[in-house]
C-alpha cells in the first residue's frame, strides 16, 4: 500500500474525529476606524514597540491592540456574516481615583428573525446575523466602542497610562488595553441587558436574549417574567441574581475558586450569609477560617462604636470579632486599634444604605482580617448582641467564589443602581476575576473565560444537534468544548441530553485508539459533565498531546479535540 494515497481504519477515525472537532466557520470582526484625522486610531505620534506590539505610531499601536482582541473573539465564535466595530477614542470622564476606561454595546437589536431560537425576543445584531446566516443590517456597522483617549495624558488613575503590550506585562503605573477591549467587545457580541433599570420597562416591549438567563433567588422568576417594579427591585438585590444557562453552571467549577463567607451563625434569626466589601489592609478574609462572639467596640467617645480611639473594653473584645461603625477615621485606623484591643478580626457596618464598600489603605504590620457589612446587616447584628452574635469569616471549599450554593453564578446587583454596570457583569465576588466584572483587575490577559459558556447559553454556538436533527428551538444536546483546554491536570467535559438515556464519553488519541471510556451510564434529561484526570484505562497518566472526546447519548453522537500539555511530574 503506498504511503499517503490510503487511510488505515484507526487513522480514518481519528480524520473523522478532527473534522467533527473543527468548527464549521470562525467569525471575522473588522474593526472601522471612526477617529478623525491626527486622532485616536490615526494620531501620528511616534513611539516605540512595545510588549509584542509592532505599531510605531501610537495610533497604529491602538489599533493593534483592538484588532489583537477582534481576533481573539473571532477564533471562539462561529459566524458566517463579518462583524464590524465601529471603534474610536475619545475624552470620557477621569479624574485621579477613577475613569471610563471605555464602553460598547450592540450597533441595533433584533427580533423575529429567520432562525431565532426564541421568538419576540430581543438580539444584539452580531448574534441575530450569526443565527441567520445573513446581514440583517448591510448599511450599518454591528458593534459600537469608545475608549478613553485621556487616559494617555496622565491626569488619570494618579498618572496611570495606557500599556499598548499583548504580552499580559502589565507595567506598575499602566492600564493595559487588550482586556479592556476584549472587555467591552463582550458586551457588544451579547453580554448585556437593554432594560431600563430606573423604570423596569422592557426595550421597546419585548425581553432580550441575555434577560432569560437572569434568575432573581428571592422572587424566584427570570427577568423576563417580571413585572417592571419586580425587575427594579431585583437589579439592586444585590448577591440574589445569578445567570440561570447550564453551559456556565457545568463549566463553573473548573474557573472559580472556593468561596470566601462572612456568615452569622446564631442566633437563628439573623443567621445566614451577608454581603461583604473587602479591605486592602491585612490578611485577606479567605486566608483562613475565623470564628467567634461579636462584640460592640466602645472606645469610650461619642459616638462610641466607631473605633477610632483605644478601646475601653479591650477586655471584653480580645479574642472576639470586633465590630465598629464606619466612619470619623480611616477603615485602617480602625483595624489597628481592633488588633491592638485582642480582636481576632474586624466587622465594620456602613453608615449609609447601599451595597458595603470596599476598603483602601495599608498596613503591612496589621495581622487580622477586616470586612464591612451593610448598615441594614450591622443593625440587625447589633439588635442581637443581648442574646449573643457568632460569626465565621473565612472560605468554604463546599461552594464557589462568585456562585451561589446551586453554583449558579451571580451577576453585579449593587444598591443603588451602577447605570452601564449593573446586571451586565459578573458579580467582583468571583474568584478569580473575570473578565466580564464591572471592574478590570490585575491578572486579567487574554482569556475570555465564563463568558464563552454565557455565548454558548444565548445561541452563539446555534444550532444545536439534536436527536430530532439540528434545528433552532430545539431540545438541546450540545457537547461542549473541554474546560480548560489546553489543560494539565485535568479537564471537565460538559454535555446536554434532551431526554433520559444511556450515555458514554471516550477519550481517543490522534491515532483513533481509545485511551479512557470516561463515562458509561444512564443519565436523565439535563445537563451534565464528566472530568478527564488525564489518565489511561489502566489508571497511567498519557503523555501531554492531541486527545478527541466522543459522546455517543440517546440519538446522537458528537466529537471535539483537547490538549493536554506538560506539567512537572506528568
Amino acid at each position: 500500500m503506498r504511503s499517503g494515497l490510503k487511510l488505515s481504519r484507526l487513522a480514518a477515525l481519528a480524520a473523522l474525529l478532527l473534522f467533527a472537532s473543527a468548527p464549521s466557520f470562525a467569525a471575522t470582526i473588522v474593526i472601522v476606524n471612526s477617529d478623525g484625522a491626527g486622532e485616536g486610531f490615526n494620531d501620528p505620534t511616534v513611539v516605540s514597540a512595545v510588549g509584542g506590539n509592532p505599531g510605531t505610531t501610537l495610533g497604529a499601536q491602538r489599533l493593534f491592540v483592538f484588532q489583537t482582541a477582534a481576533n481573539i473573539w473571532a477564533n471562539i465564535l462561529p459566524s458566517a456574516v463579518t462583524i464590524q466595530v465601529s471603534s474610536q477614542f475619545n475624552a470620557l470622564p477621569c479624574d485621579a481615583s477613577s475613569a471610563v476606561l471605555g464602553s460598547a454595546g450592540a450597533a441595533t437589536l433584533v427580533r423575529n428573525f429567520p432562525n431565532a431560537e426564541f421568538t419576540a425576543t430581543w438580539y444584539p445584531v452580531a448574534l441575530a446575523n450569526r443565527l441567520a446566516g445573513s446581514d440583517l443590517s448591510p448599511s450599518g456597522v454591528d458593534i459600537n466602542a469608545q475608549f478613553n483617549s485621556t487616559l494617555d495624558g496622565g491626569t488619570c488613575l494618579g498618572g496611570q497610562t495606557w500599556y499598548y503590550g499583548v504580552d499580559g506585562i502589565q507595567p506598575a503605573s499602566k492600564v493595559e488595553l487588550l482586556p479592556v477591549v476584549l472587555h467591552e467587545l463582550g458586551h457588544g457580541l451579547g453580554f448585556a441587558q437593554y432594560a431600563n433599570l430606573t423604570t423596569g420597562a422592557l426595550f421597546n416591549a419585548g425581553p432580550d436574549i441575555y434577560q432569560r438567563f437572569l434568575f432573581d433567588r428571592t422572587v424566584s422568576l427570570h427577568w423576563i417574567d417580571m413585572s417592571n417594579t419586580q425587575r427594579v427591585a431585583s437589579a439592586i438585590n444585590t448577591g440574589n441574581v445569578v445567570w440561570d444557562g447550564p453551559a456556565v453552571k457545568i463549566v463553573a467549577p473548573t474557573v472559580l475558586g472556593t468561596r470566601t463567607e462572612v456568615r452569622v451563625n446564631t442566633p437563628p434569626a439573623i443567621a445566614g450569609l451577608k454581603i461583604y466589601g473587602t479591605a486592602d489592609f491585612g490578611p485577606a478574609a479567605g486566608a483562613s477560617v475565623v470564628s467567634g462572639a461579636v462584640v460592640l467596640a466602645d472606645d469610650g467617645l461619642a459616638p462610641a462604636s466607631d473605633g477610632c480611639t483605644a478601646y475601653v473594653n479591650a477586655g471584653t473584645v480580645a479574642g472576639k470579632i470586633a465590630l465598629v461603625d464606619r466612619g470619623n477615621c480611616a477603615f485602617v485606623q480602625k483595624a489597628q486599634l481592633a488588633e491592638a484591643a485582642g480582636a481576632i478580626a474586624l466587622v465594620i457596618a456602613n453608615n449609609a444604605a447601599g451595597t458595603p464598600p470596599a476598603m483602601g489603605g495599608s498596613d503591612p504590620s496589621l495581622t487580622i482580617p477586616t470586612v464591612s457589612i451593610s448598615q441594614a446587616d450591622g443593625a440587625a447584628i447589633k439588635a442581637q448582641l443581648g442574646v449573643g452574635v457568632t460569626m465565621t469569616i473565612g472560605p468554604n471549599p463546599s461552594f464557589l467564589a462568585g456562585a451561589d450554593d446551586n453554583g449558579r453564578v451571580l451577576l453585579y446587583a449593587p444598591n443603588p443602581v451602577e447605570s452601564g454596570s449593573s446586571i451586565s457583569h459578573w458579580d467582583v465576588s468571583a474568584e478569580p476575576s473575570l473578565l466580564m466584572e464591572p471592574f478590570i483587575t490585575d491578572g486579567l490577559y487574554n482569556t475570555v473565560d465564563l463568558t464563552k459558556f454565557a455565548f454558548e447559553d444565548i445561541g452563539w454556538f446555534q444550532p444545536r444537534t439534536t436527536d430530532s436533527g439540528p434545528g433552532p428551538g430545539a431540545a438541546s444536546v450540545a457537547l461542549r468544548d473541554a474546560w480548560p483546554n489546553p489543560f494539565t491536570i485535568t479537564t471537565s467535559i460538559g454535555f446536554t441530553l434532551p431526554r433520559a438515556g444511556h450515555a458514554d464519553v471516550v477519550i481517543y488519541n490522534v491515532a483513533g485508539r481509545e485511551v479512557k471510556h470516561l463515562l458509561s451510564a444512564d443519565l436523565p434529561a439535563g445537563a451534565h459533565a464528566a472530568t478527564w484526570d488525564g489518565s489511561d484505562d489502566a489508571g497511567q497518566k498519557v503523555a501531554p498531546g492531541v486527545f478527541f472526546y466522543r459522546l455517543v447519548g440517546p440519538g446522537l453522537s458528537g466529537s471535539k479535540r483537547m490538549v493536554r500539555v506538560s506539567t512537572i511530574g506528568s
